[in-house]
């Protein structure tokens, strides 16, 4: 019977919409559900999912997993798992159908916890919280994986385990909840540790902890973790290769050898990736950095809107080079001066006057200019950094020891006073 199968699938013969129906009446008809036939019938859903993703229908592939749960209900276990997340995979393939896969994991999990398939309806969950980390949901994602935590941790699936941890790292750090997103990520990898874990997984472990330490400062570090993770995706051909050499590259500029991002990029770890561009984006960020120039850096933003400021892991470090650029040029034009107007230093830079007098107060308060401003004349006066002083420092410790010295010997006087008494 399952060669009988196997001649009417290689019958079918295009990506229409009737061999769309062929495929799907292959697969939802009455027929034998032995080994060999199942295998026939994973090869015909492989096919009927790319015919739908093709033609962008969503719906279909929904609907299709609800007319495949007689064939659920009669094939072992393992199998409904692989189609199930086969035919989910297949619609996140479909462009803007998040919703739709939304409702599609929730409907699966609600029919795995009827049938109490709990191993599926665990891997269903997971993959749910993950889709509600997508569209920010982040209270509902930390809620599940919460649940999901504790009946996992009771059954030891550490692979499964991995996955929930290092979801729960990525929402907390959505949040900016550092210590428990590091918390988490340690979890994860105590876990990665003793077990063989995928290299998918090992790379996203990679690039989670990439972004911890760059959030902390420590781009050298994240550069290392960046690279890794970049290493496993290219091998994979994974697309997410490219967002991580800009993190890459996007850790050297921070740490300010901006003059090796052209070497990455034409080196052999970017020679496939120069025309895209997420790395032209960094290439130019780099360039506008290294000339000094915020009209340059400006545009860079205005000019790849999509790589730079919509993306929430580059966003934040462009905020803080920004500022950082502003104050070395603030620094550059104020040094000839002792006394000089705010307007002047405006027009200097080309930017709005309440941009500068926030920028320089805000030097000033965190002791990176020593001045003063005068607002009422609208003035900025710099002081001269004073040389320390060698003798006031020694001088003052001395009198504090022997206040203390003193001290001391009051309060002894007063005990043999009491005692003579």
């Amino acid at each position: 019977m399952a060669s009988a199968l196997q001649t009417r699938l290689e019958a079918i013969d295009g990506a229409s919409s009737d061999s769309a129906q062929q495929l799907r009446a292959l697969l939802t008809g009455e027929g034998p559900n032995d080994g060999e036939s199942v295998k026939v019938k994973e090869s015909a859903l492989t096919r009927l999912c790319e015919v739908l993703v093709s033609s962008k229908d969503a719906d279909a592939l929904s609907s299709l997993l609800l007319d495949l749960r007689p064939l659920f209900a009669v094939i072992p276990k393992a199998k409904t798992a692989k189609i199930i997340r086969t035919v989910i995979d297949a619609i996140s393939r479909v462009p803007n159908s998040t919703q739709r896969l939304l409702e599609v994991c929730r409907a699966q999990v609600e029919w795995a916890a009827a049938e109490k398939r709990s191993f599926l309806r665990q891997r269903l969950e997971t993959r749910l919280a993950g889709l509600l980390l997508e569209i920010k949901d982040y209270p509902a994602a930390l809620s599940l994986l919460s649940k999901l935590l504790s009946e996992v941790k009771k059954l030891d699936d550490k692979l499964l385990l991995v996955d929930i941890y290092l979801l729960e790292s990525q929402a907390h750090h959505a949040l900016k909840n550092l210590p428990k997103s590091r918390a988490s990520l340690t979890a994860g990898r105590a876990a990665a540790n003793a077990i063989y874990v995928p290299p998918s997984t090992q790379a996203d472990l990679d690039t989670q902890s990439g972004l911890l330490h760059s959030e902390e400062g420590d781009f050298t570090t994240a550069y290392s973790y960046y690279y890794e993770a970049y290493e496993q995706y290219a091998a994979l051909s994974s697309p997410r290769a490219l967002p991580l050499l800009k993190l890459m590259l996007l850790a050297k500029i921070m740490k300010g050898d901006v003059a090796e991002v052209p070497a990455i990029i034409n080196s052999k770890t970017g020679a496939t990736s120069t025309e895209s561009r997420e790395v032209a984006s960094m290439r130019a960020v780099a360039e506008a950095y290294d000339s000094r120039s915020l009209h340059d850096f400006q545009a860079v933003l205005e000019e790849y809107p999509e790589q730079l400021t919509e993306d929430v892991n580059v966003s934040t470090h462009l905020a803080q080079l920004y500022s950082t650029l502003l104050e070395k040029n603030l620094l550059r034009l104020i040094e000839p001066f002792s006394r000089v107007e705010v307007a002047h230093i405006a027009r200097l830079i080309d930017l709005p006057l309440p941009t500068i007098e926030a920028k320089l107060s805000q030097m000033i308060l965190d002791k990176q200019l020593a001045g003063t401003l005068d607002q009422g004349a609208g003035l900025l006066e710099v002081w001269e950094e004073g040389t320390e002083d060698e003798v006031f420092p020694p001088a003052l410790a001395a009198f504090e020891n022997i206040g203390r010295a003193v001290d001391l010997l009051h309060a002894r006087s007063l005990k043999l006073m009491a005692v003579a008494n």
